[in-house]
This record gives C-alpha cells, structure tokens and sequence, in this order.
C-alpha cells in the first residue's frame, strides 16, 4: 500500500540505489550512462527553468553539468530514475553562473521561493539534494582527527584518509508541534519573521529525549503550558540545512499562555473559525507558507484531526 506523502519535501520518486551507490565501479558505470542527468546548484539555490505551466527544475546532460563542474567532490548521486542515473552538480563563488556558464539555461533560486513553485516531485529530488552539499560544504575536515575527507558512496560518505573514519549525512530531528485547548490553538511568532505571521512551535530534540517529551519541553520553555496529550500526524523533510520535523498536535492543560520572550515574541489563541480566515488570508495573522509542515498541522485541525 503506498504511504500518502503531505508535505513539501516529502516523495522523493527516485530509487536511491543505497546498496549499489556503495560500488565504486558501479557508480563510474552510471557516471558514464547515456542518459544520465544533473540538476544544477549554485551556493544552495537550484536552477530552474520556465515552461508554459510554471517553473522546473533545469535539467542537463552529466557530460554537460560535468563540463561546468569537474570536480567530483561537488557531484552527488541522487539515484535512479527507472533506468535513468540521477545527479546533482554545484556551482560555487560569488558570481551568478546564470550570468556566465549557464546564460540562457534558467534561474537560481532560493530553496524556499523553489518549494513554492516546483512539484512535490521535483522539490523532494532538489531538496534531498541541497541537503547534501550542505553536509558536504561543512564536513571537509574529519570531526576524529582533523584531516581533510574526501567523498565516496556517491556523496553519502565521506572518509577520513589518514584515521579511516567515515562519515555520514546528519539529520536533525525537530518537534513542531500545535498546542490545542478546548477548541482553540496557539500559535506563537518570531521577531525575524515577516510583519503578522505566526506559525506552530517548534524545537530540536536533545540527547536522551523521546519526541514526546522535547514537545513538552519545548511548549513549556516557549508558551508555559504544560502538555497532557500529544499525537503524531506526519514529518517534513525541511533542507535549511538538513532537518527531519516531527509534526505533532498537543494538548495542554490550559490556555495561560505566555511567550518566553527568547523564542517567541507574541502568541495568540484561535477558534477554528478564526485559524480557517488565517489560511484563506482573510485574517491579520498570517500563515506560514504553504509548503511549510506548520501549515499542514493547522489545517488538519481545522479539517477535524483531533487528539
């Protein structure tokens, strides 16, 4: 039975070949395939390209994407599509390639303004695949020994030369989570944000914590409520850098609410009523984006999904 996928970043449609990535002869057979092709990254941002119904991601021969970037630090395998190889090249300095080597090919955008825009297919593929380089622009250097690393496993490991340690993509888990009380829910806003947006709360785990309790840690540091019930409803891959979020919904003992003036400078209790306005726009709060996990949460509340 196939899992529904419900957020941004999630369904990922590839074959990862995680066993076969793992043979250096293999993976040089694919690098040499005919039809093997490269999404193109430049500091972070993807390149894409306008069609009649929108923007894609820009696609390129490897033999092409290779021409533009010869080293194979910067190349990642992504996997398989059917038969097809997969790839990912990055780009880096500080002037616009899409100025110079890749004139006339597309755009770099920003991940967040690609989520937007991009299918579910195509910004799980991007957002897998900016999540590696940005492992690998901080992981140079080998955290046991302090030796320079260097890439195997198509970009999923890196090993240390000198003290053969090897090293694997991280991923960060994060609790986001929207507190309920007796027909309402809490959102709670960051100063940085934009003017009006308010969003669900959120917080990373900490070693030796269940999910269930970095929830309730992170409502009490935050807002001041105490958690009585928590339930899953799904996770988000979110690639800013490379985080896993752990969407829950969380009931609390009471309504006092009080933001902690560290995270959050403002919270606000809304009806369904009142959270439906916020997601149609038609409500001073504004809503976290649409491809954002918060988002999903309030709308399955609003839909019903309870505790």
């Amino acid at each position: 039975m196939a899992l529904p996928v419900l957020n941004t970043f999630a369904g990922n449609p590839l074959d990862r070949a995680g066993d076969l990535r793992n043979t250096p002869e293999w993976l040089v057979e694919q690098g040499e395939s005919p039809d093997a092709l490269a999404m193109v990254f430049w500091e972070g941002q993807p390149l894409l390209e306008e069609h009649a119904d929108g923007p894609r991601l820009a696609w390129l021969a490897l033999t092409h994407a290779r021409d533009l970037v010869p080293e194979r630090d910067r190349e990642v395998f992504l996997g398989l599509w059917k038969t097809a190889p997969v790839f990912a090249v990055e780009l880096e300095g500080p002037v616009d390639p899409a100025e110079g080597p890749v004139r006339g090919l597309g755009a770099f955008t920003g991940m967040r303004e690609a989520a937007a825009v991009l299918s579910g297919a195509e910004a799980a593929m991007a957002g897998g695949a900016k999540s590696l380089f940005d492992w690998r622009r901080k992981h140079g250097f080998c955290a046991n020994c302090g030796s320079g690393t260097k890439a195997t496993a198509g970009g999923w490991r890196r090993v240390c030369p000198s003290c053969e340690a090897e090293h694997f993509p991280r991923v960060d888990p994060v609790t986001i989570m929207l507190p309920v009380f007796e027909g309402r829910c809490l959102l709670g806003r960051q100063a940085a944000w934009p003017a009006g947006r308010m969003s669900a709360l959120a917080g990373f785990l900490e070693p030796g914590e269940t999910i269930e309790e970095a929830c309730a840690r992170e409502i009490k540091e935050e807002a001041g409520l105490t958690v009585t019930a928590v339930r899953y409803h799904s996770s988000q891959p979110w690639p800013f850098p490379s985080q896993l979020m752990i969407g829950l919904i969380a009931e609390v003992s009471d309504d006092n609410a009080t933001p902690d003036q560290t995270e959050l400078e403002a919270v606000a209790w809304l009806t369904k009523d009142e959270a439906r306005a916020v997601l149609a726009g038609t409500h001073p709060v504004k809503a976290p984006p649409t491809f954002a996990i918060a988002h999903t949460l309030i709308e399955a509340w609003v839909d019903g999904f309870e505790i």
